[in-house]
């Protein structure tokens, strides 16, 4: 018998294994670039490192938050050489808080890296430019947020209650005490919001709190047990001290404490107003989404004898204003819970040429009884992962223009590809700065028919 042969260590198919590098370790780097989102790039002994808070051309030390294969995520814990274009952090949470990622740039390069990101996958992904780019859409940098999901958990081994926004990278839980993004309504709701849910009884059974202001402050409380005649009192009395309205989420839907009150928020140059519910969809920056439906109003161009449809309609934020301006609306939502608020809106607003829809848009589009007639133009504003099965079967309606309201430019320039195919041209593009001091893009885009 062979005498066995030690010592040997045997490798996968695909070569050897490079170390993890451990969660925590700090690395000092040369950042060479800016990724899509914010993030600076680095390399370094064959891998990529994406370090938040870091900027072109800084030489910073970075904390190691987790690593894929060759790709390290990390984020700046001190700058050694810092870029020109660097600014202090505006917010005293900076570098903890997950919310504001980019606020070390100041707000024109922001807006900079936004119009490179939806420029950059418009060529690359779907190989176009548009005839025009429009300027980006924006309003105050700070002050905007009108709508806040606070985290909220009781830390059973601490015997404390946490309460603020979730770490960058983790789920943790950052205390804040004031949040410069927030509108000022809010503010002092947010700062003594800690305070007052640590007095309750039960806080294990606490899930999150919503704020909004609109038409009226509101502060809706998710729990997970029914509240005590005490704790209800606590409640009761803090949100009459900020005179907000009390909304409580238990089992169902959101309910108002007290059932005559009205929440909502107005669209002022149309003079209308929308019924809004804690939990449903709206936009957060009130300002500019009064001019982004300004702009898709005026790149859309309806007119008095159309049929316009709108696509991912939500409470009737584009379908209501289009309303004053063309023959019929028909609006189409997947929530059927926000097809019956839309409806009342239009209803509450005397406008009586609009008709809606409950379907399911990640579908292709059926033989739909509202469809059969046709559209002289469309308008869709899609969740993050895009519209491609209805893009698929827009040219089939006969619209021959069309606005995409985007969230996500790597979905926009993938359903581009689709739209071009059908004989779509790409006439206008543009960023809407939704939301300042992070690295979300939002765009819009006008299509015409060749």
């Amino acid at each position: 018998m062979a005498k066995p042969v030690r010592g040997l260590r045997f490798q996968p198919s695909g070569g050897s294994r490079a170390a993890q590098i451990p969660v925590g370790k700090k690395q000092r780097l040369t950042i060479e670039r800016l990724a899509n989102d914010g993030r600076g790039i680095a390399f370094l002994e064959g891998r990529t490192w994406f370090v938040a808070g870091a900027l072109a051309g800084e030489e910073v030390e970075a904390r190691v938050l987790g690593t894929h294969g060759k790709v390290v995520e990390a984020r700046t814990e001190r700058v050694f050489s810092a870029s020109d274009l660097r600014r202090p952090a505006p917010c005293a949470h900076a570098g903890r808080c997950g919310g504001c990622s980019v606020q070390h740039l100041p707000h024109d390069e922001q807006l900079a890296l936004k119009q490179r990101m939806l420029a950059e996958q418009l060529s690359r992904v779907a190989g176009v430019e548009p005839e025009a780019w429009a300027a980006p859409l924006s309003g105050p940098e700070f002050g905007y947020r009108r709508r806040a999901r606070v985290a909220v958990r009781w830390d059973a081994k601490a015997k404390k209650l946490e309460v603020g926004f979730r770490a960058a990278g983790s789920q943790d839980i950052v205390a804040i005490d004031e949040c410069p993004v927030l509108v000022q309504p809010l503010q002092p709701i947010m700062s003594r919001l800690p305070a007052m849910l640590q007095r309750l009884s039960k806080p294990q059974a606490l899930g999150h709190v919503e704020l909004f202001s609109g038409s009226a402050i509101a502060v809706l409380l998710r729990h997970m047990a029914p509240l005590s005649a005490a704790d209800l009192e606590i409640l009761q009395a803090f949100c009459a001290f900020h005179e907000a309205q009390l909304w409580l989420h238990g089992e169902g839907e959101p309910q108002p404490v007290d059932p005559d009150q009205a929440l909502g928020y107005r669209l002022e140059p149309w003079n209308l107003q929308l019924a809004y519910r804690p939990g449903d969809f709206v936009q957060v920056n009130a300002g500019v989404n009064e001019a982004m439906v300004a702009q898709a109003l005026e790149w859309l161009a309806p007119q008095a004898d159309e049929r316009v449809l709108d696509l991912f309609c939500g409470l009737g934020n584009f379908a209501l204003p289009l309303a004053q301006n063309v023959r019929e609306v028909v609006a189409v939502e997947g929530v059927a819970t926000m097809v019956a608020r839309a409806a009342q809106n239009a209803a509450s607003n005397n406008l009586h040429n609009t008709r809606f829809f409950q379907a399911d848009l990640s579908q292709p589009l059926s033989d739909a009884e509202w469809a059969r007639e046709g559209f002289s133009a469309v308008l869709l504003d899609p969740p993050r992962d895009g519209a491609l099965e209805v893009v698929r079967k827009l040219a089939s309606l006969g619209a021959k223009r069309l606005v995409y309201v985007s969230c996500n430019p790597a979905t926009l320039a993938r359903d581009t590809v689709e739209l071009v195919r059908q004989g779509y041209r790409l006439k206008r593009a543009g960023i809407l700065d939704m939301f300042p001091q992070t690295a979300h893009v939002e765009a819009m885009a006008l299509f015409e028919a060749s």
